[in-house]
């Protein structure tokens, strides 16, 4: 479910039948994020992974089409199992994630908003970005229905 048509965020809830520290896992460990991160279709191959405030993660992001995408963010917070918080620093479509894990019942809420430098470039890209943040989503939950559980 989306929000905040008109300002500078794009947001998403999901609820997922794991808890928290299972999804934080699929969150943190880059073999996992490698698996489920980006739209349906993408893969990606990652350089640097340093999840703490002032690390960086850089990788490449491929489309179906084989078109790639360096990327580059730089975390912000990072506060284990409840909050995984990133910039990325880009002069066309800058913007941070926030990413906060809750426990609810017997699984995890995610909420899931991304903050653009301005409500111009939100409104420039939610088109795209809507689907591919729940397209994200879909990947992240079908990694976790097949993961080995520890």
């Amino acid at each position: 479910m989306s929000a905040f048509s008109g300002s500078r965020d794009i947001a998403t809830r999901r609820a997922f039948k794991v808890p928290p520290e299972r999804l934080w896992e699929a969150l943190i460990d880059p073999e996992a994020l490698a698996r489920w991160w980006g739209p349906s279709g993408f893969t990606n191959v990652f350089q640097a992974f340093d999840p703490r405030a002032g690390g960086e993660w850089r990788f490449i992001m491929r489309g179906p089409d084989g078109t790639e995408y360096p990327m580059r963010k730089v975390f912000v917070e990072v506060e284990a199992p409840a909050r995984f918080v990133f910039d990325h620093p880009d002069p066309v479509h800058g913007h941070r994630l926030s990413i906060h894990l809750r426990a609810a019942g017997e699984g995890t809420e995610v909420s899931w908003t991304m903050r653009f430098d301005s409500a111009e470039e939100a409104e420039r890209v939610r088109a795209f970005v809507e689907p591919a943040n729940e397209q994200n989503l879909d990947r992240l939950a079908d990694y976790l229905s097949r993961a080995p559980r520890p």
